[in-house]
């Protein structure tokens, strides 16, 4: 009995010394985007609404009503949205840093709580008051991730880059998010606050492409932006070669010459090597694309 006593006990002694195994933090799950929007030739062109949709009689733009109504008439579309915020630390949509081009008040964003900006009404790009009010971010999201809708997100200057991340995190909406950004700089902050999220990235040229590739950002979080101008048909090429999807803006310029030429255009601008056309036309634009 002495002996199993004492064997009891450096069995007891050996179980409290034996060191804890540390908990392994949880591997962030990466965006489906990251596969999604991996380059395929044989994928259709997609539509992105700028500001989530703008010269539209009473919708007016960064509305989660305007949002709405344009999903209703175009399934599979992205809505590029402008985030900003507000007195008292909250995340909405809207571009201009005050609210007078777009609602009903006057003065900077970041002067009102969210609960002061309620009072004001949002207006379309005619100048006509609707009954729309300035959404919130959160709201956005979880409408979009509920509706399986992609958001790219403009981040406003002033505004973190986490605490727009933490609001995707918050609602798990990282599978229809994708944080943009305008240079190397913007690129790689963004990637190490978000690894697991897609980025749209500019690559304008073969130039910033090529700061891009040495960047250390993974090919896969990248959707270059080519700008608003027509690129050398190589230079898309280029891009896809690295497995990543283009966008070309055609707000602005070429939205006009499509808009007094002929819709075909994007059509056209689409078999150069656009994989995403970004639009303040996008009825026009998708209605061209699929006929």
């Amino acid at each position: 009995m002495k002996y199993l006593f004492v064997l009891f006990l450096l069995v007891s002694v050996s179980c409290k010394q034996a060191p804890k195994q540390e908990e392994q933090p949880e591997k962030t799950k990466p965006s489906v985007l990251l596969s999604k929007f991996t380059y395929s030739p044989e994928a259709s062109t997609l539509i992105s609404v700028h500001r989530g949709g703008k010269g539209i009689k009473n919708y007016p733009e960064n509305c989660l009503e305007t949002i709405q109504f344009i999903n209703d008439s175009i399934k599979g579309a992205i809505y590029e949205i402008d985030v900003a915020l507000t007195k008292d630390s909250v995340l909405v949509l809207m571009h201009d840093n005050a609210i007078n081009r777009t609602s009903t008040g006057n003065g900077k964003v970041s002067n009102f709580t969210y609960n002061e900006l309620l009072q004001y009404n949002l207006k379309d790009d005619f100048g006509n008051e609707t009954s729309f009010k300035i959404p919130l971010f959160k709201d956005v999201l979880q409408w979009a991730k509920t509706n399986n809708v992609i958001l790219t997100v403009d981040i406003k200057r002033g505004v973190s880059v986490k605490k727009v991340v933490d609001q995707i995190k918050e609602v798990k909406a990282e599978d229809i998010a994708i944080i943009i950004t305008y240079n190397l700089d913007q690129a790689t902050a963004a990637y190490k606050e978000a690894p697991e999220l897609l980025l749209s990235v500019s690559a304008r040229n073969e130039k910033e492409l090529d700061w891009l590739i040495h960047s250390g950002i993974p090919t896969q979080n990248m959707l270059a932006f080519t700008g608003t101008r027509l690129s050398p048909n190589t230079l898309y090429s280029k891009i896809h070669d690295y497995g990543i999807k283009t966008i070309l803006g055609t707000l602005g310029n070429l939205d006009k010459q499509a808009s007094a030429k002929n819709d075909s255009l994007y059509r056209v601008w689409s078999k150069k090597g656009i994989d995403i056309i970004a639009t303040d036309r996008p009825f026009q634009a998708y209605n061209a694309i699929k006929n």
